[in-house]
């Protein structure tokens, strides 16, 4: 892996980031809807704005890029 890649051209209003959130800490309608779920995947913005919330990881990233966001893991 040694791909040069220019940083500089990332347009920072388009990074979205992933995060798990335990459905625990969601509201009590929230948590009806999981059906049984311990984990959910937030899709936020970079001021903390929760744009959307999915059942995996992968459709999280999926959805992002859809809406031409680019998405990163938070941890």
């Amino acid at each position: 892996m040694d791909t040069k890649v220019n940083f500089d051209a990332v347009d920072e209003g388009r990074i979205v980031y992933v995060r798990p959130v335990a459905v625990s800490d969601l509201p009590d309608e929230v948590q009806i809807q999981a059906e049984g779920l311990d984990t959910l995947y937030a899709v936020h913005r970079a001021d903390g704005e929760r744009l959307a919330l999915v059942r995996d990881r992968g459709l999280a990233f999926v959805l992002a890029r859809q809406n031409d966001f680019a998405p990163v893991t938070v941890h």
